[in-house]
């Protein structure tokens, strides 16, 4: 079944919500048999492109905030962060962006590397701190991934490089009323909106295998000698 990912590298829900995906669909039983494919939703396209501005103080100079006032908006997301086992720490976040990451994303996807590329560079954003302005650390992912990073350069040098893939997925987006993200497409017939519990993206995992005719392939442990079913309990 396809899977279709709205999505941006700077929202902290973003990774959240991916999270989820990958522990429901494991949970499921679907792995392997689940095609993820991201689409491009920039969060803040004026966002400055300078590199090392800190999260924190952009948002005290553009919300006219308090360094107290931006920690207590980060404290909500850094626990539901937690609860699919990510570290995020604001202090060391850097104010991103994110078209250079997500024209180099679309150029990944020729190599089948792009899942590996996003879940790279979320944890390197979201975990480690580093700056998404810096193309040194959008190459580093590109050389870990073993790619070619000279190629990947040419890329990022082209300021028009991939930028028709990013306007279809905006098109895509407006086609079909997404306005914030996550936003996760099954099939082009069911859709969530946001970082879900895990049982919402379990049932809908379910509810769009049956549609496209997918078996789960969860493996079943017990004789179900110490059951209940129609009423009756089996003593």
């Amino acid at each position: 079944m396809k899977i279709e990912i709205f999505s941006d590298f700077s929202c902290p829900f973003c990774y959240i919500g991916e999270k989820e995906l990958q522990r429901a669909i494991e949970q499921a039983g679907y792995t392997g048999q689940v095609e993820i494919e991201f689409k491009a939703f920039q969060i803040n396209p004026k966002a400055p492109k300078e590199i090392g501005q800190n999260f924190l103080e952009y948002l005290m100079a553009d919300h006219g905030m308090t360094m107290g006032e931006a920690k207590q908006m980060t404290v909500g997301i850094e626990k539901r962060a937690r609860e699919v086992g990510l570290a995020y720490y604001y202090n060391d976040m850097k104010i991103a962006h994110t078209e250079k990451a997500h024209r180099l994303a679309k150029w990944t996807k020729q190599f089948s590397k792009e899942v590996a590329y996003n879940e790279a560079l979320m944890a390197a954003y979201f975990i480690e701190g580093k700056d998404l302005n810096d193309e040194a650390v959008l190459l580093a992912v590109i050389e870990d991934l073993g790619l070619n990073v000279v190629d990947a350069q040419e890329v990022l040098f082209s300021s028009e490089a991939f930028i028709e893939e990013l306007n279809m997925d905006r098109y895509d987006a407006q086609q079909i009323g997404v306005k914030s993200v996550p936003f996760f497409v099954f099939e082009n017939r069911y859709g969530i909106k946001g970082a879900e519990p895990n049982e919402v993206f379990v049932r809908t995992l379910h509810q769009t295998a049956e549609m496209v005719g997918v078996k789960s392939s969860l493996k079943w442990a017990g004789d179900g000698e110490f059951a209940c079913a129609d009423g009756d309990c089996k003593l």
